[in-house]
């Protein structure tokens, strides 16, 4: 059986489009409404601003989401970001996820340095 993959497919596009760090986080954090760079960033935790400019530029030409700009009022314009209905479909990957998670992952104990554990 050949593991090479040749032609299209969905699933293997939208695995390599999702699994890139900080993408499904991105995400979640415009699920529950439109925000800023700065809160943006403050929500996502952990992901540099070239980054987090990188994967918002990528997410924006896959449509998955918009960005506007609204002015400030004589200070630096702020760029506002919101899921697209296509990045809003998301809401039910991010569901399964944590449904999974909440089967089939233990809750790290204090003992586990490192183990990430973050605000759900």
């Amino acid at each position: 059986m050949s593991t090479e993959h040749t032609g299209f497919c969905p699933i293997y596009r939208a695995i390599g489009v999702l699994q890139e760090k900080w993408v499904l986080h991105i995400v979640r954090a415009l699920l529950s409404g439109e925000k800023g760079f700065n809160e943006l960033a403050r929500a996502v935790g952990g992901c540099n601003s070239a980054t987090l400019t990188q994967r918002l530029e990528h997410l924006e030409q896959l449509s998955l989401i918009d960005k506007r700009t609204e002015d400030s009022h004589g200070k630096l314009a702020r760029s506002v970001y919101s899921l697209t209905p296509a990045g809003l479909e998301l809401q039910s990957v991010i569901d399964a996820i944590g449904h999974w998670a909440q089967l089939h992952l233990e809750v790290p104990g204090p003992q586990e340095h490192g183990a990430e554990t973050a605000p759900c």
